[in-house]
């Protein structure tokens, strides 16, 4: 069966890989994650509900995943493209998804699909 896209592995993956590390087990991120750490980085967000995850397009989360975080805005998060497939990068933007309300998971799909 196809594999792409399960949230299942994709929580078997954020789990193992490195994520929940520091976007925690349960996605709820740092608790100061709004707040400049000294040198002006921002922590790990929270990737449930109560972050902004949802505000992002999939390429964008998917990029992020891959690539890292935005250099020019002092991001922290580290590339995982040696370590994760695109694939593997899609099932963990579905786990984190699956924590979504409906709200959240329906604003994001709008935004992943309106033309540019």
């Amino acid at each position: 069966a196809d594999k792409i896209g399960d949230p299942a592995l994709g929580g078997t993956i954020y789990q193992a890989k490195h994520c929940a590390s520091c976007h925690g087990v349960d996605l709820k991120g740092s608790p100061t994650w709004k707040e400049p750490s000294p040198d002006g980085s921002l922590p790990p967000p929270p990737h449930d509900s109560t972050g902004h995850t949802w505000h992002h397009t999939d390429a964008l989360l998917i990029s992020i995943i891959l690539n890292g975080g935005d250099t020019s805005s002092n991001s922290k998060m580290p590339a995982f493209k040696n370590a994760l497939t695109e694939e593997d990068a899609i099932a963990i933007l579905e786990f984190i998804k699956s924590s979504w309300g409906r709200e959240e998971r329906e604003f994001q799909w709008w935004i992943t699909v309106r033309p540019e």
